[in-house]
């Protein structure tokens, strides 16, 4: 697989996280306006929560799926059904397990009374978390059209249902008693359960996924080979902390500062939800990274036995960086319009000071993903496990000492700390291990010019932008000018990656 054949790849899969994500903080501006904080801050939490708990489930069988599967000495067929087979007996065992823990976790923060919710998020893990190998597989095969196509449905699907319950059913049952849908909604529907339709709305989407995938199943044995397994799981093992370090880094500060945060507990959730909402804005970098990560986990495994691999990580590496260099201040000089269009409700905008510090947070946790390839790709995911429980550790830290102090702006300043030492990390001991020839002269360059470029926005905006016109057409020549620069730098190299 060519470096042009990789981006065509990430940018079907993108079509699906991007419209995903728009459409999630489209759905943001409803939920703002509908739930007060305090409601969106449960939502927040128990989404949290359902990211932590796929990594229990999966056991990241899917990375070491990709990495037994495309080594020539083990049978494809049987890699995946002993993939699968795990992650459907282990689905079982937990379910059971977390369905006697939900009101404990309710209890614990602090809304008792929506155990329900838990008991809903965890239908949606179950559905989520046996679709994962059959996704592989598509992604491994190279289908991206096929995974896309299921992932869009998936979006859509959810975005409708969410539509429907929260918009449709009370606009229907304002309609007169003869009308015969407004029947049926009285029947069904119940205005108090509120949020409660989020979850539903995803249990239906995620159990359609899961039946679309079926056919992905058809030839697949329930089949366990415990010297495979073993293998597989030894593999997998540190990749779990590495994935358990990368939920605690994305999601203890929302889960954690119901405890750190002091006030009323009104207080807290709000502040969990306009720091959750403006962390959205902030993911918006994170779609270009998933849709990479889709394309770039099989690459990267494919192309491991090939001379020139090294050269190929390092050209990877370099424009992804550039990429997300421009994506950062993309979405920071046009902030303004973002947050007018996502985020309607001005009790939310107290917030955004934290999306330019997430950004560039976003930006070191996509870089430690591609610095960490060497571990991977020789068997030494050990030191994966060393360097994300290291960041899991330092988040918890940062956490516990800034959030009293100083609230959500020191959780983004924890994250964005994190991700740069883990960044650092994956990159000191690759040099070690496996060294690539990693342009990091020319990434520092980039970064440096381009928090420039953000600073100076800063500046001409306080001293010159009267109106919104004056702010977009200083941001708009800042922007072209930065691309340009990035062009007379790179337009040789790029065109000579894309023969």
């Amino acid at each position: 697989m060519s470096l042009k054949k990789l981006a065509g790849e990430t940018a079907i899969y993108g079509v699906s996280s991007i419209l995903g994500r728009v459409l999630s903080f489209y759905l943001v501006r409803y939920y703002t306006d509908l739930f007060t904080p305090e409601e969106y801050g449960i939502v927040t939490i128990l989404f949290a929560g359902i990211a932590f708990a796929m990594i229990f489930y999966t056991f990241r069988f899917e990375l070491a799926y990709f990495r037994f599967a495309t080594d020539k000495s083990y049978d494809k067929q049987k890699v995946f059904n002993v993939s699968l087979s795990s992650i459907v007996l282990y689905t079982i065992f937990a379910t059971i397990i977390f369905y006697f823990l939900a009101p404990v976790f309710a209890e614990f923060q602090e809304f008792p009374d929506k155990v329900d919710l838990v008991y809903m998020s965890l239908a949606i893990v179950g559905f989520d978390v046996l679709c994962e190998i059959p996704k592989a597989k598509l992604r491994l095969d190279g289908r991206p059209i096929r995974f896309a196509t299921i992932m869009l449905i998936n979006v859509i699907l959810t975005f409708g249902l969410i539509f429907f319950f929260l918009y449709g059913c009370p606009y229907i049952l304002n309609f007169d008693d003869g009308f015969i849908g407004k029947k049926l909604v009285q029947n069904y529907y119940d205005s108090s359960f509120g949020i409660g339709y989020i979850f539903l709305a995803n249990i239906i989407a995620s159990s359609t996924v899961f039946l679309l995938l079926l056919p992905e199943w058809k030839q697949f044995k329930l089949l366990i080979d415990k010297a495979l397994w073993t293998k597989m799981l030894n593999f997998s093992l540190p990749m779990v902390l590495v994935g358990i370090s990368y939920i605690i880094n994305e999601l203890f500060d929302r889960i954690g500062m119901i405890k750190l945060l002091e006030g009323t507990e009104e207080f807290k959730k709000a502040q969990i939800g306009i720091y959750g909402a403006n962390y959205k804005l902030a993911m918006i970098l994170a779609l270009f990274t998933q849709a990479f990560k889709y394309g770039a986990e099989p690459f990267f495994f494919i192309q491991k036995e090939k001379k020139e691999a090294y050269q190929t990580y390092a050209d990877v590496a370099k424009y992804f960086f550039i990429i997300g260099i421009f994506g950062f201040l993309f979405i920071s000089l046009y902030l303004d319009f973002f947050k007018q269009f996502f985020l309607t409700n001005p009790e939310y905008w107290a917030g955004q000071s934290v999306v330019p510090i997430l950004l560039i947070a976003n930006l070191f946790a996509g870089m430690y993903y591609n610095f960490s390839v060497w571990y991977k790709i020789t068997d030494k995911t050990e030191y994966g496990a060393y360097i994300a429980v290291t960041g899991a550790i330092i988040t918890i830290l940062l956490n516990l000492w800034w959030v009293p102090i100083f609230g959500y702006l020191g959780a983004a300043w924890a994250t964005l700390i994190c991700y740069g030492l883990m960044m650092f990390l994956a990159y000191f001991f690759g040099r070690k291990y496996l060294p690539m020839p990693y342009q990091i002269g020319k990434m520092l360059a980039y970064l440096f010019l381009g928090i420039g470029v953000y600073f100076l926005s800063v500046w001409l905006n306080q001293t010159l932008a009267t109106n919104q016109l004056t702010y977009f057409f200083l941001n708009s020549f800042l922007l072209v000018g930065f691309m340009g620069l990035l062009w007379i730098f790179e337009r040789n190299d790029l065109k000579k990656a894309l023969k």
